[in-house]
């Protein structure tokens, strides 16, 4: 296969591992998305492994592939062959890349979903041409990536950047994560929707499309559905709206104090309402930023792949286990990596 660069490169496949469904692809050297399978994601470690094999074997009975990425929403080794923790899949420090290797005979890669996310935009997408870019992912949550001088930023345990989860209000609404204060507990989905039932109970009657929705079904409220409110004028949705905007404007402008990129990519479900909070969050961004007025502001855009980025981008970085010490990652890759894992018993090592 040759791409539009003119160099032949393999196909391989990038899967992404959600909570809800598994969702394959077959990508080509172009980033180009050639076939797809989608699945429920089962429950149990063995099934969900299975059900792996399966998306990989069905694809690989139409394309020739040379490799397999997995993005998971999760904690991801340094060597990205284990799974440490994945709050809503059953593996807990699994040496997952090595068990789907020996099944398929393929290489396989892991990678943190939003580093994965991130290499696609880079590569491909709307971060293409950054030197120092972040990327965050908004939806229930907040996932994050880090490229620094063109390669993704791990850390020393593979778990970086954990940004959603940096406090910014002292003793704020509880997150799942066990502290108070997130920053994803006021800048995501699940913070719209908690936004919006505050605001409605303090004054109900300045509602009319969400306190309807409410009242018909306390449970029902979605993010989707606030924003849905506030394109239609709802004026309390619109509060909502700009109160998750100054959050936004807030954290990057931190983010950016600490990292000073050139770009920030919002990718996430929440992304697909840009419209509706962007400028005013690049305002509240620009006024933040220490010393605004004498430095240069990242560029904020939203995602160029959308949901087929994750995809994408481990499939991008499984290719470069069939071109092992090419240093476009920063990483080592292929054979390198899998002898790490299988040297020892595939546990990842002890936080210290």
């Amino acid at each position: 296969m040759t791409t539009q660069l003119g160099r032949e490169r393999p196909l391989t496949v990038g899967i992404d591992v959600g909570g809800t469904n598994i969702r394959a692809a077959v990508i080509d050297g172009a980033g180009e998305v050639r076939d797809t399978v989608q699945a429920p994601t089962p429950h149990s470690e063995r099934a969900l492994e299975d059900g792996l094999a399966r998306a990989v074997r069905e694809l690989r009975a139409r394309h020739a592939i040379g490799a397999v990425g997995l993005a998971v929403a999760g904690f991801v080794d340094e060597t990205r062959t284990s799974v440490r923790f994945a709050p809503h899949l059953p593996w807990e420090n699994t040496p997952v890349a090595r068990r789907l290797s020996e099944r398929l005979g393929l290489p396989v890669i892991l990678e943190h979903d939003a580093n994965a996310a991130m290499w696609a935009e880079y590569r491909f997408g709307a971060a293409a041409g950054a030197r120092n870019g972040v990327l965050v992912a908004i939806g229930t949550g907040i996932g994050a990536a880090l490229l620094v001088g063109g390669e993704l930023y791990r850390g020393s345990y593979g778990v970086a950047p954990e940004l959603g989860h940096l406090q910014v209000v002292p003793h704020g609404r509880a997150c799942p994560c066990g502290k108070r204060g997130c920053w994803e507990r006021y800048c995501s989905g699940t913070a719209l929707v908690d936004t919006a039932i505050e605001a409605l109970a303090t004054d109900p009657m300045r509602s009319t499309i969400l306190a309807r929705e409410v009242t018909r079904d306390p449970g029902s409220l979605t993010g989707r559905r606030v924003a849905g409110a506030a394109q239609d004028g709802d004026p309390v949705a619109l509060q909502v709206l700009a109160e998750f905007a100054r959050w936004l404007g807030l954290g990057l402008a931190a983010v950016s104090d600490l990292f000073d990129p050139d770009l920030i990519v919002i990718a996430g479900g929440v992304s697909s309402s840009a419209a509706l909070y962007l400028d005013a969050a690049r305002e509240h961004y620009a006024t933040a930023i220490t010393g605004a007025r004498h430095r240069p502001l990242a560029r904020i855009r939203t995602t160029q792949l959308g949901e087929a980025a994750g995809m994408i981008g481990a499939a991008e970085l499984a290719r470069t286990a069939l071109a092992p010490g090419d240093g476009r990652d920063g990483t080592a890759t292929g054979p390198a990596v899998m002898d790490r894992d299988s040297a020892g018993d595939g546990k990842a090592p002890a936080h210290r």
